[in-house]
């Protein structure tokens, strides 16, 4: 064995020899991965990696070598396998030559035709060689149209022969069951297949026309029309075309002048002419449609016309000169019709594409006939009078019929009976009113302010309500937007001027101190600091009135000692129910006094044993001067 092979001898079995020393016996990879997909390849080396042999001889070697006969090498050629058979049906499956032929039909009944040319298209299916003939439907032409003969083989003859896709060419005439059919043209398809099998074709011919259909597509002879216009063809032309009008009337000899839309119709087909005028919903006119019914509009009348009876006859043709026209309804001029003059501000799509055409005008204006309503008057309140609240006098101008202001009834339910008072002192140069003290209730449900003087013996001043239930407004604001005196307003030392008068706060109660504490966002803390000062320094007792606060508790002893005795005596007795709204009733300013004569009026009323000795003695202790009591502890008696 030698290791390259033998150069000059034949590629054959027994003249070749195999590399011994050869060691690499890999194929090469045919596939490949692109993006995670398998794909094939082409191998470019051999087994091993050696080079692969090709074809290195031209193409007449390669001619020669298919002709040579191998008979003294290889002996005689055995016979090649049959080909493999494939059906017709798999062969020529949706193959189909397509023919123009058309073919002629006698008219025997008709004056205008005496026969008509109905085109065709012939189909040869090459599968089973059946064929179909089909005339394409044309549309309104009163023919049953579509498939003339359906798809089958088409007898040929007499002899049983059928056609043939060879005997169907251009230019010849084929008979189908009696019609003659002549085949003008074909498909390309058609002509390549058929030039492909051998066959010559003839030259195309052109498709023949219709006489009567031809004669139907030249233009209708024309008429003159006579002169004088034809009212009957006016209305066939122009029926149901109505020109549109937009217009105003303005009447300015009324005492009260008002400008009225309307609506002007202008009928073409009689030149007649219709207003209609344009309701509003409310205007107080009675729905009347039609301001001038259709007719025809007289422009100018005959000389000897001012005495024509138009109340009983029509005006006819005699008695005018001109008539209304289109052309004189034009957008942006007045029109007078009886009498009223019409000023035209706009008008319809149809209207402006007609005066285009007809009388060549394009740019007829849209005006703008609205009024612009004048600024609205700013309402202004007129000056405060003095009499009751700002907003009091303010409704009078608000309606004829004055209400009451609009209250907060969310802060007047939240606040209800929620009062916070003051004790003050006047601040005057009079030397007398020094010592007067005054009691300052704050209603927060109605920010309201009350003053009540608790009456002093002996001191020449008659107490009682000072100033009832109001608001109180502050010096420094104006009388337009009055600013009122709030519940951050009232500290220790704060100086309240109520209508000249002022007064200093000296005092109050713990409540106060409770209700700005829970809204302490109201307040400063400035304002919250003062009240929470002021009551420590009330709580602590100084030594000289230890005494006088020893006495006071054996009293507040003695009388809680009294009222348990009275709840227990009175627990069943009736005027327990009622005795406490009886009271509050009374006492307008919530001060917790009633005047004794009213004490003993509502007793009376309410049953209450006012002779029996320990109500007697309860009454003494409940006494507050000589002509008050308070009523607060009077009633603890009669409560659970």
């Amino acid at each position: 064995m030698v290791s390259n092979p033998v150069h000059g001898l034949p590629f054959l079995p027994g003249s070749s020899f195999t590399d011994c020393t050869k060691t690499a016996f890999h194929r090469s990879q045919t596939l490949g991965y692109r993006n995670g997909y398998a794909i094939a390849r082409r191998p470019t080396v051999g087994i091993g990696g050696d080079r692969l042999q090709f074809n290195q001889l031209s193409q007449a070697d390669l001619d020669e070598l298919a002709n040579k006969v191998p008979l003294l090498t290889y002996g005689p050629p055995k016979p090649a396998p049959p080909s493999n058979f494939i059906p017709a049906h798999v062969a020529f499956d949706k193959k189909v030559l397509k023919f123009d032929a058309y073919f002629q039909e006698d008219v025997p009944l008709s004056t205008e035709e005496h026969y008509r040319i109905r085109q065709v298209n012939i189909y040869y299916y090459l599968e089973d060689d059946s064929m179909s003939v089909i005339e394409p439907v044309v549309e309104n032409s009163g023919m049953p149209q579509g498939k003339l003969i359906k798809r089958q083989r088409l007898p040929k003859n007499d002899r049983g022969d059928h056609y043939h896709w060879k005997d169907l060419n251009r230019g010849i005439n084929i008979t189908i069951y009696g019609k003659t059919f002549r085949i003008v043209e074909c498909d390309r398809f058609t002509q390549e297949y058929l030039e492909s099998q051998g066959i010559e074709l003839n030259p195309p011919e052109k498709m023949a026309l219709d006489p009567y259909i031809e004669l139907r597509k030249q233009p209708l002879r024309k008429y003159v029309t006579p002169s004088d216009f034809d009212q009957f063809k006016q209305f066939l032309t122009f029926d149901k075309q109505v020109l549109r009008f937009y217009a105003i009337w303005e009447e300015t000899d009324s005492m009260y002048s008002e400008c009225r839309n309307y609506v002007i119709h202008y009928y073409l087909m009689d030149d007649t002419v219709e207003i209609r005028e344009v309701h509003e919903r409310n205007n107080g006119r009675d729905p009347f449609p039609l301001l001038m019914n259709r007719q025809r509009m007289p422009k100018v009348l005959m000389e000897n016309t001012k005495n024509f009876p138009q109340c009983v006859l029509e005006i006819s043709d005699q008695e005018v000169l001109e008539w209304y026209t289109a052309k004189d309804f034009i957008v942006g001029k007045p029109v007078t019709i009886l009498g009223r003059t019409f000023f035209i501000y706009d008008c319809d799509p149809f209207t402006r594409q007609y005066y285009k055409e007809k009388f060549g005008i394009s740019d007829l204006p849209c005006i703008d006939v609205s009024k612009k309503e004048p600024p609205p008057v700013k309402q202004e309140l007129p000056p405060y009078n003095g009499y009751g609240l700002v907003e009091d006098s303010a409704q009078n101008c608000f309606a004829l019929i004055p209400k009451a202001p609009k209250k907060d009834v969310i802060k007047m339910l939240m606040n209800d009976n929620k009062v916070l008072r003051y004790l003050a002192s006047l601040e005057s140069p009079i030397p007398e009113d020094k010592d007067r003290r005054f009691v300052l209730s704050y209603f927060l449900a109605t920010d309201m302010i009350s003053i009540f003087e608790p009456p002093v013996r002996n001191s020449g001043i008659i107490g009682g309500k000072y100033l009832g239930r109001t608001k109180v407004v502050k010096p420094h604001s104006s009388v337009e937007n009055p600013i009122y005196y709030g519940p951050s307003d009232f500290f220790i030392g704060a100086v309240i001027e109520v209508f000249g008068h002022r007064f200093i706060i000296l005092d109050t109660d713990e409540y106060v101190l409770k209700y700005m504490e829970s809204n302490a966002a109201q307040y400063s803390p400035e304002t919250l600091l003062s009240i929470q000062n002021h009551i420590r320094k009330r709580e602590a007792p100084a030594p000289e009135l230890e005494s006088k606060q020893t006495e006071v508790d054996a009293e507040q002893q003695e009388l809680e000692a009294l009222i348990s005795t009275v709840q227990e005596r009175l627990k069943d007795h009736p005027c327990r129910a009622g005795i406490h709204e009886a009271f509050r009733t009374h006492d307008k300013e919530a001060s917790g006094l009633v005047d004794k004569e009213v004490f003993f009026n509502i007793c009376g009323s309410l049953n209450v044993p006012v002779d029996d000795s320990l109500i007697n003695e309860l009454i003494r202790m409940c006494s507050h001067g000589e002509d008050k009591i308070n009523y607060y502890n009077f009633v603890r008696a009669f409560s659970n």
